[in-house]
This record gives structure tokens, sequence and C-alpha cells, in this order.
């Protein structure tokens, strides 16, 4: 399938266009956009280029600003995975922008909340850091800051990685 990718100045709108666009029924993606196409904002949306007209009437008509939207096509490159995994053997780390958590594999145990310049990261740390990440509260749910929301997407990357690697060990 072909994407397309919107880039934005500023975070509020790619967060803004990400509800607008999924409640209008859209199946997008928030990531992070390539470097050469940064405009102020280090977050994009990415979406199947054949509902690009839909999209862009959609956001007009919500006055939903964006910088551009992209052809990725044309040029022969890809939005980066928005979060990405570092495994250190019996732990491992999920860091989204510049926030990273890093659990225990085998127990789920939360063992560091790092990143960030947000005044909220110290009150995430002492909030998530000792729990185990099935029984502990999503970052959103606790924070007000990019860099919760950022940890959130982190979160559920390790929530889903300890669930999937979980049900793989209790079948052997």
């Amino acid at each position: 399938m072909e994407r397309g990718l919107i880039v934005f100045d500023h975070v509020k709108d790619a967060f803004i266009a990400e509800k607008v666009l999924k409640g209008a029924g859209f199946h997008i993606e928030l990531t992070i956009p390539p470097k050469d196409f940064v405009t102020g904002c280090d977050l994009a949306i990415s979406f199947n280029l054949n509902e690009k007209v839909g999209i862009e009437r959609i956001l007009i008509e919500n006055n939903v600003r964006f910088s551009k939207i992209l052809d990725l096509i044309k040029f022969s490159t890809e939005p980066l995975k928005l979060v990405k995994r570092f495994d250190y053997g019996d732990t491992i780390m999920f860091r989204c922008g510049a926030m990273k958590i890093t659990i225990d594999k085998f127990d789920g145990t939360i063992l560091n909340i790092s990143g960030g310049g947000c005044p909220d990261v110290p009150y995430l740390f002492l909030q998530l850091v000792g729990k185990k990440i099935f029984e502990a509260k999503n970052p959103t749910l606790i924070g007000y800051s990019l860099c919760a929301y950022s940890l959130a997407k982190a979160f559920e990357e390790a929530l889903n990685f300890y669930e999937n690697s979980s049900r793989r060990n209790s079948s052997h």
C-alpha cells in the first residue's frame, strides 16, 4: 500500500489531527517523519495515500493546521517507527522520542523511566518504577505532557511485548 505523510509545525496540531482523522474513521498512524521532512514537530501522520483527498478535506473542514502532505513514493523514504526496542538480555527498553521505559523481560517489572525534559517526568518515574507493567497505569492517565504521551506509546509497546512473551512462555 502506498503511504502518505502529513507533517506539522506544532505537536499540538499533530494530536488534534490524529483525533479528528480517527474520529472520521481513517486508519492512520502517528509516526516520526524522516529527518528531511521535520518542520518543527517531531510527529507526523502516516496514512493510505488512496485516502489523501478525503483526509485533506477533513483536516481543512476542521481547521486543523498542517505543514504539508507528502507522497512518500516520490521521495523513496519511509517514516520512522515511533517506538524502538532495545533488547539487553534479561531486560528490554522501549523508546519513543526522548522517553524510555525499561522492563524485566521475565516478570514485567518496570525497572526505569528516563528521558524527556517535561516537569511531570519525575512524578511518572515515582508512579511507575517498581510496578508490574500489567498492573501500572498508562502514563497518559497520570501525566499531562508530551513526555507522558511519548512514554505512553513506549509503555503500550512494552505491555504488548510482555503479554505476547508471557503467552509464548505459558504455551510451552
